[in-house]
C-alpha cells in the first residue's frame, strides 16, 4: 500500500520528506491559495486558514495513512487540533500522526540535559503554547486512540536556511553570552527521523530531536566564515548586543537535548552528526 502524507503546512520539512520520499502520495497545506500557488515543489496544497474545516475532508482524506502537523499554535491554541482534530479521529486508515513541537518546552536548564523525561518548564509564550499543544493532542490519543508522536525539535537548518547564508546576507552575529549551548538539526536528518518513526509507529511518544553536538551559537557563525574564506563579525556580549525582542529570546535557554531515544527506537544514526559536517556539505550552495 503506498504510504499517504497529508502535511498540515506543507513547509521547509514538509518539502525534504517529499524530496526523499518521490513515491508517496503527499498532499499540504497552504493558508492561502490567493498569495500561493496550489503547487509546491510538485505537491497539490489545500487552503486552511486555521479558521474552519478543509471542505470535503473526509472524503479527501479517506486513504491518508499519516498526518504531519507543523503549524504553530496561537493566542487561540492549536489551529489544527481547534477545527480539524475530531475530523482526524474519523479517518478509516490513519496510522501515524506527527506533531512537531520544540525543545522550548524544557524552559532553560544552564547548559544541562533534557531527555523525553525532564519535566517541562516553558520559559516564554511560545514554549508554553507548544506545550499546551502537545497536551491536546495527546489528549486525543489517550480518549479516541488517535495515533499520536510527539517530536520536539530544535533549531533546524539545511539548504538556504543556514549561517553560510547569513553570513553573505550580512545578517549573522557572533553574539557571546557565557556558558550558552543550543541543539539543532539538519533537516535531512530531521526528515529521515520522520520518515523512520512513520516506518515504525510508536503512538503515544515523544522524541527529543537533536544532532550529537550542542555548541554555542557563535561557534557555529566563526566555522560558517571559515568555509567562506572570510572574516567573522566582531564578537559581541550578549548584555550590550543590540537584538530585537524575539532575537534576544532565543538565548533565554541554555540546554543539551539527549537524542538516545531515536536512535534506539528509530535506528537513527546521523548523516550529520554536528554542523560542522552540516555546514561543510552546505558551503558550496551558500
Amino acid at each position: 500500500m503506498v504510504t499517504s502524507l497529508f502535511c498540515f503546512g506543507f513547509g521547509y520539512t514538509a518539502g525534504e520528506i517529499a524530496r526523499l520520499q518521490p513515491d508517496w502520495r503527499i498532499r499540504g497545506t497552504t493558508r492561502s491559495l490567493t498569495a500561493s500557488p496550489n503547487k509546491k515543489e510538485g505537491v497539490p496544497l489545500l487552503q486552511f486558514d486555521g479558521q474552519a474545516p478543509i471542505a470535503g475532508f473526509l472524503e479527501i482524506a479517506q486513504d491518508v495513512s499519516h498526518i504531519l502537523i507543523s503549524v504553530p499554535p496561537g493566542e487561540d491554541g492549536d489551529p489544527v487540533y481547534r477545527v480539524m482534530g475530531e475530523l482526524l479521529c474519523r479517518l478509516p486508515n490513519l496510522k501515524w500522526v506527527g506533531y512537531l513541537s520544540t525543545t522550548g518546552v524544557y524552559g532553560d536548564l544552564g547548559g544541562g540535559a533534557a531527555t523525553e523525561e525532564t519535566p517541562c518548564n516553558p520559559s516564554g509564550i511560545r514554549g508554553q503554547r507548544r506545550l499546551d499543544a502537545e497536551r491536546a493532542w495527546t489528549r486525543l490519543y489517550q480518549k479516541q486512540g488517535l495515533p499520536v508522536h510527539i517530536f520536539r525539535l530544535p533549531g533546524i537548518y539545511g539548504p538556504g536556511r543556514n549561517q553560510l547564508v547569513s553570513l553573505k546576507a550580512g545578517k549573522a552575529h557572533r553574539i557571546v553570552k557565557e556558558g550558552h549551548v543550543f541543539s539543532r538539526i539538519h533537516v535531512h536528518d530531521l526528515a529521515r527521523i520522520l520518515i523512520a518513526s512513520m516506518e515504525k509507529p510508536h503512538p503515544g511518544t515523544v522524541y527529543n530531536v537533536a544532532d550529537e553536538y550542542a555548541a554555542p551559537p557563535q561557534d557555529v557563525v566563526t566555522y560558517a566564515a571559515e568555509l567562506l574564506g572570510i572574516d567573522p563579525p566582531p564578537y559581541q556580549d550578549f548584555d550590550t548586543a543590540e537584538m530585537s525582542a524575539m532575537a534576544r529570546s532565543f538565548y533565554s535557554d541554555s540546554k543539551t537535548i539527549v537524542n538516545k531515544k531515536i536512535k534506539e527506537e528509530l535506528g537513527i544514526s546521523f548523516k550529520y552528526p554536528t554542523y560542522k559536517e552540516g555546514l561543510k556539505s552546505l558551503s558550496g550552495d551558500a
